[in-house]
């Protein structure tokens, strides 16, 4: 039996709220993003309905074509780009997303700035940092995410206002949120888009601004 994805939301809310009371952070602190990827508008409207506005996508195509009558019909809704993004998806990511968590290479931050200047759009950006070195993942190492954070500020003129990551699934996610809050701290940075819906207080512990959860809301994919 498929779950209830407003109940479910509800649940999550109240176990963001316990986590950041936990954490001895205040109430509204953690944002966060109801992951919405492979869902239709019909599946995602009473989450809507229910007073959800942040929401995550994994591909832009996808979200093209979902999301701009969802947000006619919803004013106010926040779209985040929480998957790899090509550099010839650039021009539409722009456009359509209010925050992009995955910026990882020079040559994507030199797509992204020429199309901020030119839509005068300018979302949030995260750097994608792979703290596990999987190389399947996408994301800047964690030895070069200084350097890289730095390039994009000094060659791109890029505004980056946090960092992401996603743990190994096959290891204890702490230590990972703990060095990316790290790195996140030494370049003055205040936005940490880490957790899922198998971590998330643990990510919030950690100083997790964003949450992204969708299992635990929308139920397990097929």
């Amino acid at each position: 039996m498929r779950q209830d994805p407003v109940t479910a939301l509800i649940a999550v809310r109240h176990e963001i709220d316990t986590a950041c009371r936990d954490a001895g952070r205040p109430a509204g602190s953690v944002t966060l993003l109801a992951v919405s990827k492979t869902y239709d508008a019909e599946a995602i409207e009473p989450v809507i309905a229910a007073g959800q506005r942040a929401f995550g996508e994994n591909r832009v195509r996808e979200a093209i074509a979902k999301w701009p009558p969802l947000r006619e019909r919803n004013p106010g809704l926040e779209l985040h780009l929480i998957g790899p993004l090509q550099s010839n998806k650039a021009r539409d990511a722009i456009a359509l997303f209010d925050a992009i968590h995955a910026v990882d290479r020079s040559s994507l931050c030199a797509v992204l700035a020429k199309e901020i200047q030119k839509q005068g759009r300018m979302p949030l950006m995260f750097v994608q940092v792979n703290t596990g070195a999987e190389p399947q993942k996408a994301g800047v190492l964690p030895e070069q995410a200084d350097t890289f954070i730095a390039d994009c500020r000094r060659s791109h003129d890029l505004v980056v206002s946090g960092l992401m990551c996603i743990p190994p699934v096959d290891e204890a996610p702490a230590p990972h949120f703990a060095l990316t809050a790290e790195i996140a701290k030494r370049n003055g940075l205040e936005l940490l888009s880490m957790g899922m819906s198998s971590d998330f207080a643990m990510a919030i512990r950690f100083g997790a601004t964003h949450v992204r959860i969708g299992t635990a809301i929308f139920g397990r994919r097929a």
